[in-house]
């Protein structure tokens, strides 16, 4: 498979990227070539412009798409009223063909803002909550229909619908996606047959290499073998080389490491993670050089893959394929107890990343340990040590930290998260502990509402630990928009209305 097309391997592109005509890479790496690409390539070559004459010849060989979603938006009174303001803004055509790097899809979909003017695999999840309380079902089933496209044209959901993320996923939600639409959609045969003929070609995008008597190192592709002899997954990308996207920022620290081409796959498979960057992938965690990524197994990919495995066993057994059904559910019952094996610590009541050096658990607490019980994967008393350790170490007023390590990185304390505010309120009330999932649910909106009044707009991530002071740390400035804040921010507003409406409440 060519994951990328010529363009990023071109000299206009190492030129312009190099030079940093824009400040953010991902400018150029988005760019819609006005003539055929291979004829810009040829005049750039005859000559070869700098400076001044550089940016002219970029700006008249390529259109930039500007961001628009947040232009002439009213005042409004709220961050409610932003929400359903900002869906229509959010929102994207179909098309039928490539625009640049941007893949084509069959179905109108949601972006998440700012930067971020494409699909993200997992941040659609997370939308679609907020879609879903909008009355917007019917685009929530075009943009898992959008997933299922691309699983038939590439393989698996790449990061996002760009031609340069078709190498590496994010954490798998498809299955999610589905569950969502389960109530509604389940008994249409040809719509089950069609989505679980995805999940499981997304399945075995995660376990390409996955037979255990094949693997002879400790790891291939995205399948790592146990010392028990069974297999989990890490996040993995077959390229060693600068994201197009982050360009200038990949080059700038290859270029203080002896082996650019493994820090350049670490970080990609960092990407892979959603959690780029965080600590959870650092040896030293003050140094994002060190990073490491695919020699660390991490537990809400696992998590998420046994409920990816549940799912195809639940639709193979609404088809009447007990056989199958069976098989996968035998392989969801061995992920999980192999996450009890080796992810969960008994001493710090929690579960965590495993390192592969020596198949322990790594020393980061993160969020990313609650994705078990989000899966439902954890026993009563467990549920309640997390909680316990969730309220006395990661709630602060404005939520959940994203981890217990406070460093200059954005998936680190003191940010936090809109999707792991949900992983973990979800997984809260499965378990009827449903006073802390108020908790943080009332911290959360707390931080959202803050920075409304500050900004008047919703954001990526929040600083939880003072929201009155702007998250900062990664890659870009902090984007506003935002599609899964907007998502579970609206989520959390119809559950806590709910319970002020209850009897209990």
């Amino acid at each position: 498979m060519q994951y990328q097309s010529n363009f990023y391997n071109t000299e206009i592109f190492n030129a312009v990227q190099s030079a940093g005509l824009f400040s953010d890479s991902k400018v150029f790496a988005d760019a819609i070539a006005k003539i055929p690409l291979a004829e810009i390539e040829n005049q750039y070559v005859m000559q070869r412009p700098t400076g001044e004459a550089l940016i002219r010849f970029v700006h008249a060989h390529f259109d930039f798409v500007a961001n628009q979603e947040l232009d002439s938006l009213p005042d409004l009174a709220s961050a409610a009223q932003y929400i359903s303001a900002l869906w229509p803004r959010l929102s994207r055509k179909p098309s039928t063909v490539a625009k640049g790097s941007l893949l084509p899809l069959p179905h109108p979909y949601v972006v998440p803002g700012g930067r971020f003017n494409e699909i993200y695999y997992w941040d659609s999840y997370f939308t679609a909550l907020g879609l879903l309380d909008a009355n917007r079902g019917d685009l929530v089933e075009g943009m898992l229909d959008n997933f299922i496209s691309l699983i038939d044209r590439i393989g698996h959901v790449p990061n996002g619908n760009r031609d340069y993320y078709q190498s590496r996923s994010q954490p798998p939600v498809t299955a999610l996606m589905v569950d969502l639409l389960w109530q509604h959609k389940s008994d249409d045969v040809q719509w089950l047959e069609r989505v679980t003929q995805a999940l499981i070609k997304e399945h075995r995008f995660w376990q390409t290499s996955g037979d255990v008597d094949n693997i002879e190192q400790k790891a291939q592709f995205r399948v790592v073998k146990m010392p028990c002899g069974g297999t989990l997954n890490r996040y993995w990308d077959p390229l060693a080389a600068p994201r197009p996207e982050s360009f200038v920022e990949d080059v700038e620290l290859a270029n203080t490491v002896a082996n650019p081409s493994a820090l350049y796959q670490n970080i990609r498979a960092a990407c892979e993670s959603g959690w780029d960057f965080s600590s959870r992938w650092l040896a030293n965690v003050e140094d994002l050089a060190s990073i490491r990524t695919t020699q660390i197994i991490p537990v809400d990919l696992n998590a998420l893959l046994v409920l990816l495995e549940s799912q195809i066993a639940r639709c193979l057994e609404k088809l009447n394929n007990e056989a199958q059904a069976l098989h996968y559910d035998s392989l969801a019952s061995k992920r999980s107890a192999l996450i009890q094996q080796y992810c969960w610590c008994d001493e710090q009541g929690w579960f965590y990343d495993v390192s592969l050096d020596d198949y322990q658990p790594t020393t980061i607490a993160s969020l990313a340990g609650v994705v078990p019980m989000f899966a439902k994967l954890v026993t009563a008393a467990q549920a309640q040590r997390m909680a316990d350790k969730l309220a006395r170490e990661f709630l602060k007023p404005g939520g959940l930290v994203s981890t217990l390590t406070s460093t200059s990185q954005q998936w680190d304390s003191p940010n936090g998260w809109a999707p792991l505010q949900w992983f973990a309120v979800a997984g809260l009330r499965s378990y009827g502990l449903d006073q802390l999932a108020t908790e943080i649910m009332q911290a959360w909106i707390y931080a959202v509402e803050t920075g409304f009044s500050q900004l008047g707009c919703l954001l990526e991530k929040y600083n939880v630990v003072e929201p009155n002071k702007q998250a900062s740390g990664g890659e870009y400035v902090v984007q506003q928009g935002f599609g899964w804040t907007n998502g579970v921010t609206s989520r959390f507003y119809q559950l806590l209305a709910l319970e002020a409406d209850s009897p209990l409440g």
